[in-house]
């Protein structure tokens, strides 16, 4: 590659942080000659699929230290850099540029045209704006640092590359010939966050679709627990509450090999014993009706009547005739049914890791290398990941947005 072509800042990774962290820097520093490399053919792909499609920009969740807690891993690190760049500079920035968010009833911020081609359409025009190059299908297959400082690598294109500050914002799931590791940067090993789980029991399999707006897991031997918006699918259990117990517990579950029994509670505004005295006072109020039938509480009625049958009351029984003994069952299954895991599978499209480079390595107020003078890392690069709802994104905006300020004042 010609010398008049040489950047003076490499981006690795064409994902949400890489882009904000190339156009911060190019905004920032029009002299500066940026280059955004990604391995695959396309750009923003995650941009694309997230949401739905529609594209969960950020959330809004405007307090740093609140916002942090939606975090399993980075929380801390995480404080002094929404001070700097949250969700209310992520609101402003993209309206500055002609996009508006909206926000739902969850918090949850997305475009108002609910398309990701909005945000990819966005990003795509400011980089191209500000001057930023971006190669596709080009990958960074070797790198060391550069006598007198700065960077040389090679692409996998066959040629090569050198620059004065390398950004890092490549995803987390590569682990051998991480080029980082290989300029000295330790690497916590990654591994699958915000998942579903696969349950092969068969009643729960017959009722698919069916969703229970406050439920209760958790994994009985360890801390895990949420409580939320459940949704049964054909292959097992989804919804929020599963997505933020499998963020929590990405590494605890890791370590299960996803073999792990997982306990509900159905409804949990209310204990076993109550439920038990609830239901033996039905005997007086329903008794000619038929337990499978009636309806009383919150639970879908195909729910209720797989939970009456699997505590082993006979489908034709009426409350008159339920004894203290059955009540007992069935409000222990209610509150406490335990259903084996055995895997995961993903959000729909989307892929979401924890994992990446430990965050003492790395300066949280320029997202500089604490190692290696001139590397900054943004995104999933880091071991830095949220719960669902927007919070992975604003991770990415902030920490690029960092980043790509501070290599544009220290180029």
């Amino acid at each position: 590659m010609a010398s008049d072509s040489h950047p003076k800042i490499i981006v690795v990774g064409g994902g949400a942080a890489g882009f904000f962290g190339a156009i911060a820097a190019a905004e920032s520093a029009p002299h500066l000659r940026v280059v955004i490399l990604e391995r695959g053919p396309r750009t923003l792909s995650k941009v694309r699929i997230s949401g739905g499609g529609r594209c969960n920009v950020t959330h809004s969740c405007f307090d740093p230290r609140e916002l942090s807690q939606r975090y399993p891993r980075g929380a801390r690190a995480l404080i002094g850099a929404f001070h700097r760049f949250g969700p209310t500079d992520t609101v402003a920035w993209f309206e500055s540029r002609g996009v508006r968010l909206k926000t739902e009833a969850d918090g949850r911020m997305f475009p108002l045209t609910d398309s990701s081609r909005t945000i990819i359409d966005c990003l795509s025009s400011a980089a191209e704006k500000s001057g930023v190059r971006v190669l596709t299908s080009t990958a960074l297959t070797a790198v060391k640092k550069r006598p007198g400082g700065g960077f040389l690598f090679d692409l996998s294109n066959g040629e090569s590359m050198d620059c004065e500050r390398l950004l890092w914002a490549g995803g987390g799931c590569r682990t051998e010939g991480h080029p980082a590791v290989a300029l000295g940067h330790s690497l916590m090993p990654p591994v699958p966050s915000l998942f579903t789980f696969q349950i092969d029991t068969p009643w729960l399999r017959d009722l698919p679709g069916i969703s229970v707006a406050s439920a209760q897991v958790s994994v009985p031997g360890t801390d895990l627990k949420e409580r939320g918006p459940l949704l049964i699918t054909h292959t097992g259990l989804s919804g929020p509450v599963v997505l933020r117990l499998s963020a929590w517990g990405a590494r605890e579950l890791h370590g299960l090999r996803y073999q792990f029994p997982l306990r509900i509670n159905w409804l949990p505004e209310i204990n076993r014993d109550s439920l038990v005295e609830d239901l033996q006072a039905r005997r007086e109020t329903c008794g000619g009706q038929t337990i499978l039938r009636t309806r009383w509480n919150p639970l879908p009625a195909r729910l209720w009547e797989s939970l009456v049958i699997q505590s082993g009351i006979m489908p034709d029984t009426r409350w008159a005739r339920l004894s203290r003994s059955e009540a007992l069952s069935l409000a222990t299954l209610v509150t406490s049914t335990e259903l084996p895991v055995r895997g995961k599978s993903t959000n729909k499209e989307e892929f979401v890791t924890c994992g990446g480079i430990p965050l003492p390595e790395v300066d949280f107020k320029t997202m500089e290398s604490r190692i290696v003078p001139g590397l900054h890392f943004a995104g999933e690069a880091l071991d830095i990941d949220g719960i669902t709802g927007g919070f992975n994104f604003q991770a990415a905006w902030t920490t690029g947005w960092i980043a790509g300020n501070a290599m544009a004042t220290q180029s």
